[in-house]
């Protein structure tokens, strides 16, 4: 979907103010590892809703789920590399700047003071929304930012109560509206979702096995070379 907008004055449009610049996308994880299913849902949300860009940020410490398997550094690295070559995406490290848990809120609120004048777009994965209600302040995210809930085909099934209130006053359905003000929409956005998992990722490498076609071929090349994911050897025993 592409919004295309020509230059108009104020009262032109009634008095409406004119549309912002093309929306930033933030797209946070653990990226542990980053692999096609954050990729491709990612490069159908920067074309179909006419992204300026996509910033993936690898969360330093997570907040919702356990102690990712490499570090930050290592996870950062692995976003890099596969997203070389593709315009439109950039790799964020501001998480890994900031001590403590890695909650979004504060992410927006960073990103906020960068692009004053750009709306952004959180880009969510339908499963984790259904959880957002649990995050840290979050009914606080829509004051930074749109909300881009990347949806599988099919109706959607309720919510919990306080998400379903929520979303009432924030829903929309044309994507051309995101920029029309820096925040506080929400958009349920059918994408292609691969699946794919960074755990069966992991689990592969871990037995030894190939996961390729799974990741690109650049993270999966950083991977084998220092030989990560693998499992430790089984020691025998010593014996007298």
């Amino acid at each position: 979907m592409w919004c295309w907008v020509t230059a108009i004055s104020a009262s032109e449009t009634g008095g409406l103010k004119p549309p912002h610049p093309r929306p930033i996308g933030i797209l946070g994880g653990t990226f542990d590892p980053i692999h096609h299913g954050h990729l491709r849902p990612a490069l159908e949300l920067l074309e179909t809703l006419d992204l300026a860009e996509i910033r993936f940020i690898p969360c330093r410490i997570p907040a919702h789920r356990g102690t990712p398997q490499l570090t930050a550094e290592q996870r950062l690295t692995l976003v890099r590399l596969a997203m070389r070559g593709q315009p439109g995406f950039v790799a964020d490290d501001r998480e890994l700047q900031r001590a403590g848990p890695s909650f979004m809120v504060d992410t927006l609120a960073s990103l906020r003071e960068d692009f004053r004048e750009q709306p952004l777009c959180l880009i969510i994965g339908s499963d984790a929304f259904r959880n957002l209600h649990t995050w840290h302040r979050w009914q606080e995210l829509s004051q930074f930012a749109h909300i881009v809930v990347m949806r599988r085909p099919g109706a959607l099934q309720p919510f919990a109560a306080a998400l379903e209130k929520f979303i009432a006053p924030r829903r929309i359905d044309d994507a051309c509206a995101l920029r029309h003000q820096l925040a506080g929409a929400i958009l349920f956005q059918p994408v292609t979702q691969l699946d794919i998992s960074a755990t069966q990722i992991r689990a592969l490498l871990a037995r030894g096995h190939s996961p390729r076609f799974l990741l690109p071929e650049t993270a999966l090349a950083y991977i084998h070379d220092r030989a990560l994911y693998r499992s430790p050897p089984i020691l025998a025993p010593i014996t007298s």
